[in-house]
């Protein structure tokens, strides 16, 4: 079929704007239009499941494998004999410790092959190899090679091609959410393309012939660097809300910023808006052409530090689970520097600024869905108390001179390190993704507020999968960006010493307190999976992780989401806004 792929201007005919409301209606198998989405900034990174770790491949991604686990969009919660999914039902053993899942036989992938158990387990063996660059190496309580991986999945074996078997160390209230962590691939390609060589993988993450086969409401990956992605109709799909799939492609475009992108949505150039920037919210709500929903954001931005030696950077833990001397970082292996600038940021400045008060305050690694409730504060905007934090930890004002960089005088580095560090500025490297307007005007309010306490914040905007790339390299010193937190459980593991990975993990900055993951352990492992207890246990791990600092919490936006008028069955929920897109269309 002909594609609108390289479209530059879509004409738009509106319609009168009802009460967003889903309709069992449609005009027809793929007879509904074109969608078109912005992708702010880089490019997908990569086609493959199994390595991905940015949203942009995820969200391409997204339309063209199943999941595993049947999760119900609306309750937020996995249900069982929820069809929208490769697992029907699931049982544990007495004590909880083995998980027996069982796989619909009734899924096809759309070249007619059946989805089996060995879908699953060829994604999850290619994660515990360790071979690759995935960063979920942490399902798995050691790879294959015997290295601790930090998860409580021992093994996982297919029983038959329908049953799976899924051992955990030990009971846990949070495994079983990892058990859909690798995803769910069609290993009859994957075989053919690797084999059992999974470092292959990583040598031509974009080939495309990893997507040729898929199961989805889209199909047929049409890739132009540089401009975007399409994906059209794929009429084989069985879970389609109307029992059809309606748009007859997905346009994924490359937009340079959020404000490029609200600018082509507001001309109508683009079909679909998703998280539109909290400072632009204000046009969409005054302008009676659009639909929109608002909810809370899942998640935050952050400001992380890099605390190990950006020098040397190590793993967290050796091949025996040993922890690794990480050395210290010559500014920010210091907790008093990370709490006092954490002190010298006017986040409600910020949040009015550069969100135009669409956003809340953010005290430690939490989410508004989530059962926890932390008994964190925000820290107080208080620049004298961090002056004199900066002082009492070394960093001073040695000219009177409050517009020159602090110097060390007796700081941590020069006094356990390098003694030549001694007279150092206060001077890092910070950077953001590029394109990414809240984060990029968050970066520079930052830049100035620190620049009033004398400290150097050298800025720059850099390509997201570069960042990504650089950052866990762990040569950074600091960077910016934001976290979305799983639902129904809430992931405090990734601030593991196991997760401190060079190049792979999620802890990037070499955060590692053995309290804090004591804590943590009770909670995921507490008998009965009891609620308060847990979530006692959880409120103490938070208050441990924001007195330590490892990022400044920044803020979690008011979330948006916007549509042309003309678009039917537009009827997003809190965190899958586009539960329903195969029902979209354009009228």
């Amino acid at each position: 079929m002909k594609r609108v792929y390289a479209l530059v201007i879509l004409a738009l005919v509106f319609a009168v704007l009802a009460i967003p409301t889903f309709a069992q209606e449609g005009p027809g198998a793929g007879e509904g239009g074109t969608l078109i989405e912005p992708n702010i900034g880089a490019d997908p990174a990569t086609w493959n499941r199994i390595i991905y770790s940015d949203t942009t491949s995820a969200n391409v991604l997204g339309y063209l494998l199943p999941g595993l686990l049947p999760f119900n969009p609306e309750t937020l919660t996995w249900e069982q004999d929820y069809e929208f999914a490769l697992v029907d039902t699931w049982e544990y053993n007495d004590d909880s410790t083995v998980l027996t899942l069982n796989l619909r036989q009734d899924l096809f992938w759309n070249d007619g092959t059946p989805i089996t158990a060995a879908d699953y387990l060829y994604a999850a063996n290619a994660v515990r190899s360790g071979q690759t660059s995935s960063p979920r190496t942490s399902m798995f309580e050691t790879l294959d090679d015997g290295t601790p991986a930090g998860g409580k999945i021992q093994e996982i074996v297919a029983l038959d091609d329908y049953t799976v078997q899924v051992t955990f160390s030990e009971a846990d209230c949070l495994a079983f959410g990892q058990v859909d962590d690798s995803g769910v691939v069609p290993a009859h390609i994957y075989e053919q393309l690797f084999g059992t060589d999974y470092a292959l993988m990583d040598e031509n993450p974009r080939d495309p012939r990893l997507v040729e086969v898929s199961f989805g409401p889209f199909r047929d990956l049409e890739f132009r660097p540089g401009e975007g992605v399409s994906l059209i109709d794929d009429q084989s799909y069985p879970f389609s809300s109307l029992g059809y799939v309606a748009p007859s492609e997905w346009i994924y475009l490359n937009i340079p910023n959020t404000n490029v992108a609200v600018e082509r949505f507001l001309a109508g150039e683009l079909t679909h808006l998703p998280s539109v920037p909290a400072n632009r919210q204000a046009e969409i709500e005054a302008n009676p052409d659009f639909q929109y929903a608002t909810y809370a954001q899942n998640g935050y931005t952050y400001m992380a530090f890099q605390l190990g030696d950006p020098a040397n950077p190590q793993n967290g833990v050796d091949d025996a689970g040993n922890p690794i001397d990480q050395g210290i970082h010559p500014i920010f292996g210091d907790v008093r520097v990370r709490q006092a600038l954490t002190m010298a940021v006017d986040m409600d400045a910020i949040i009015e600024g550069v969100l135009t008060g669409n956003g809340s305050r953010v005290a430690t690694h939490d989410s508004p869905y989530d059962t926890v409730v932390p008994t964190v504060e925000p820290v107080a905007y208080d620049p004298a108390g961090a002056l004199a934090l900066l002082a009492e930890a070394g960093w001073v004002d040695d000219d009177d001179n409050a517009s020159t960089p602090l110097v060390c005088q007796g700081c941590l580095y020069a006094v356990e390190v390098d003694p030549a560090f001694e007279g150092s500025e206060f001077v890092f490297e910070l950077k953001t993704n590029a394109g990414n307007v809240v984060r990029e005007r968050a970066a520079e309010s930052l830049v100035a507020q620190f620049a009033e306490i004398g400290v150097v914040a050298d800025y720059s905007a850099i390509d997201f999968n570069v960042l990504i790339s650089e950052f866990r390299a762990q040569t950074l010193d600091a960077w910016i960006i934001g976290w979305s937190i799983g639902i129904p459980n809430n992931p405090l593991n990734i601030f593991a010493a196991t997760q401190d990975i060079v190049n792979s993990g999620f802890n990037a900055g070499s955060y590692n307190n053995p309290e804090f993951e004591s804590r943590v352990n009770e909670a995921n492992t507490y008998p009965g999976c009891e609620e308060g207890p847990r979530n006692e246990l959880s409120a103490e791990a938070l208050s441990i992780l924001a007195n330590d600092a490892p990022y400044i919490w920044l803020f979690a936006t008011r979330i948006m989401d916007a549509a042309q008028a003309n678009i039917t069955n537009f009827a997003p929920l809190p965190l899958v806004p586009t539960w329903n897109i195969d029902a979209w269309s354009v009228e």
